[in-house]
C-alpha cells in the first residue's frame, strides 16, 4: 500500500510535528522516540482520534457514503460528480471516486497508526498507562478494519507495500480479538488520570470497546457474542466523538450547512411498511432542519456524534435473539426502543411509541428491528450493512431509480490498484 506510506508521513506533519524535511536535525525526535515514550505516544493517540473524526476522515466519508448508497440522504448539487455518482452506484461508481479513495486511504491510516502505538505500548513500564494505550490502539485499530469491512469485500489486514488482501469475515474477526483482548486488560487496569488528561475523556474506554465488539459480532452473524457484549454496556455512559472551534463536525460543515452537498430527506428515506409512526419523537430529532440546514447530530459545527448509541446495543439484542428465533426476548428489546422516552436517553433519542404489536412471527419482528434501526441510527454510517444484514432487495445494473440502496460493495480504489497490482481484488459487479 505504497500511498498509505505518503498519508503516514502528513499524518506526522499535522498531528505530530515529528517528520520534517530536514531529517538531520537532532532536535526532532524520530518515529522510535515518539512510539517508545508515554507522552509520544498520548500525543499519536490524540492524532488518531482526530484523524479518524475531524474532517474528511473516516467518521464523515462513512456516514456520506452510506447515506447515499442507501438512499438516508440526497445529493443537493448535481455539479458534484462524485458524490452524483456515489449516489447512483452500479457501474457509475467508478474506483477513482474521491469519496471512497479518502475512505479508503484514512481508514488504512488510522489502523497503520494505531498499531504503531499498540506495538509501541510494550515500552512503556507502569503497567496501568501500558494497558489503556495498548487498548486504545486496539480500538481504533478495530474501528479502522470495521469501517472498511463495512464497505468492500476484502481487505488488507497488515498495512506494508503490496499488501495482502484478506475476507472482511476475517477483517471483523480480528477486529474483535482486538476488542475483546482490550476489554480483558481493562478489567484489572485503572486508567491513570493524567492520561486522561492527555488524550480526553470523550470516550469511554471500557463500555466502547464492548460496544463496537456487540456490532461487529452481530455483523459476522455470532448471535451470542452480539448479546452477551451488547448487554454489558453502561447504558448511561456516553462515547462520543467531540468538536471545538478548530476541529469542526464535519457532516455539519462540510455536508449539510453549505446546502449544496449532502442532503437529508423526509422519513428518513424509507417507504411502504418501513414509514415511520407520524407520532415517532426520532423523527423530530432526526430530520426537523435548523436554520443552517443541521439535524439531529449534525446541528453545528460545536455538535457531538456518538461513536455508538444505547438504542444500537437495545437493537442488537433485539436482532441477535429474532435471529435465534427467541422471540419473546426479541420483542422485549425492540420494546425498550420503541417506548424509550427521549429524556430517558443520553443522547436525547426515544420513539415513545406504544409497544409492538404486529405478528409473532420472526419475519415480521425482524422487519420491525430493521425499520427501528434506519430510524434510530440514522446518518451513522451503518446502513449499508443493515441493508445487506436483513437481505434488502438487492441493487441490478444499471440501477433504478426505485432501488433500495445503489451498491452491495465498492470497487477497489484506483490509487490502491495502481501501487499494489498483484494483490488487489477484482472489483465486485454492484
Amino acid at each position: 500500500m505504497k500511498n498509505i506510506k505518503l498519508l503516514i508521513l502528513l499524518f506526522c506533519v499535522v498531528f505530530i510535528g515529528a517528520c520534517k524535511k530536514d531529517y538531520t536535525n537532532p532536535n526532532q525526535p524520530t518515529d522510535i522516540d515518539v512510539f517508545a515514550n508515554p507522552d509520544g505516544l498520548s500525543r499519536v493517540i490524540v492524532g488518531i482520534k482526530n484523524r479518524f473524526a475531524v474532517g474528511s476522515s473516516p467518521v464523515y466519508q462513512s456516514i456520506s457514503a452510506a447515506a447515499l448508497s442507501t438512499k438516508e440522504a440526497i445529493v443537493q448539487n448535481a455539479g458534484n460528480a462524485d458524490l452524483v455518482n456515489l449516489s447512483r452506484g452500479g457501474s457509475d461508481l467508478a474506483p477513482n471516486n474521491a469519496i471512497i479513495t479518502s475512505l479508503w486511504s484514512t481508514a488504512n491510516l488510522v489502523g497503520s497508526e494505531s498499531q504503531k502505538v499498540i506495538n509501541g505500548a510494550a515500552s512503556v513500564g507502569e503497567v496501568n498507562l501500558r494497558n489503556s494505550i495498548q487498548a486504545y490502539g486496539h480500538l481504533y485499530k478495530a474501528l479502522s478494519l470495521g469501517t472498511l469491512a463495512t464497505f468492500w469485500e476484502k481487505v488488507p489486514l497488515v498495512n506494508e507495500n503490496n499488501a495482502v488482501f484478506s475476507t472482511r469475515i476475517e477483517a471483523l474477526q480480528r477486529a474483535v480479538k482486538l476488542l475483546d483482548d482490550a476489554s480483558t486488560l481493562m478489567n484489572t487496569t485503572t486508567i491513570p488520570a493524567s492520561f486522561t488528561a492527555s488524550v480526553g475523556n470523550d470516550i469511554d474506554l471500557p463500555n466502547a470497546l464492548k460496544a463496537i465488539a456487540a456490532r461487529y459480532y452481530l455483523m459476522l452473524g455470532d448471535y451470542d457474542n452480539a448479546i452477551a457484549r451488547a448487554g454489558s454496556v453502561n447504558l448511561t455512559k456516553k462515547s462520543a466523538f467531540f468538536y471545538n472551534t478548530t476541529n469542526l463536525n464535519p457532516v455539519f460543515r462540510l455536508g449539510l450547512t453549505p446546502n449544496n452537498v449532502i442532503g437529508i430527506i423526509a422519513d428518513f428515506g424509507l417507504s411502504g411498511t418501513l414509514l415511520p409512526n407520524a407520532s415517532d419523537k426520532r423523527i423530530a430529532f432526526h430530520l426537523v432542519k435548523n436554520a443552517a440546514f443541521g439535524s439531529g447530530f449534525f446541528q453545528g459545527d460545536l455538535s457531538t456524534i456518538p461513536l455508538y448509541l444505547p438504542g444500537e446495543m437495545l437493537l442488537i439484542q433485539a436482532e441477535a435473539h429474532a435471529r435465534k428465533n427467541a422471540l419473546p426476548l426479541a420483542t422485549g428489546f425492540l420494546n425498550q426502543v420503541l417506548t424509550k422516552l427521549p429524556a430517558a436517553d443520553i443522547f436525547g433519542i426515544g420513539a415513545d411509541l406504544p409497544v409492538y404489536s404486529g405478528p409473532n412471527t420472526q419475519t415480521d419482528i425482524l422487519n420491525e428491528i430493521y425499520k427501528n434501526r434506519c430510524i434510530e441510527l440514522y446518518m451513522s454510517g451503518l446502513k449499508l450493512e443493515d441493508s445487506r444484514r436483513f437481505v434488502r432487495p438487492a441493487p441490478v445494473n444499471p440501477v433504478p431509480a426505485s432501488a433500495e440502496r445503489t451498491r452491495n460493495f465498492y470497487p477497489y480504489p484506483q490509487q490502491e490498484r495502481d501501487g499494489n497490482p498483484n494483490n488487489t481484488p477484482a472489483d465486485p459487479a454492484i
